[in-house]
C-alpha cells in the first residue's frame, strides 16, 4: 500500500510540473490564475498523502484543509482584484 501511494504522490509531483510549464507557457492573467490555483489543489493532495505516507495522515489533513482554504481566498482575491474597474493591470 505504501507503494502505491508513493507513486501516486510522484505522479502527482510530475503532474504539478507539467502544469508549472504550461503556466510560464500562457500568455493570458486568467490562465495564469487558474494555473496557479490548479496546483495549488495538488499541493493539498499531496499533503494529505504524505501524511499518509509518513503514518499521521490527521496532522497533515488540518495542514491539507488549512492551504486549500488560503489557496482559494487568494485566488478569488487576485481575480477579483484584476477584474475590479481601474485595477492596475
Amino acid at each position: 500500500m505504501t507503494h502505491l501511494i508513493g507513486s501516486l504522490a510522484l505522479l502527482l509531483i510530475a503532474s504539478m510540473i507539467f502544469t508549472l510549464a504550461l503556466l510560464v507557457r500562457r500568455r493570458g492573467l486568467f490562465d495564469r490564475i487558474i494555473g496557479v490555483g490548479v496546483i495549488g489543489t495538488k499541493t493539498t493532495v499531496l499533503l494529505a498523502y504524505m501524511g499518509l505516507l509518513i503514518g499521521r495522515p490527521e496532522d497533515f489533513v488540518d495542514i491539507a484543509l488549512t492551504y486549500a482554504l488560503l489557496n482559494f481566498i487568494v485566488t478569488l482575491t487576485v481575480a477579483r482584484y484584476f477584474t475590479w474597474p481601474g485595477a492596475a493591470r
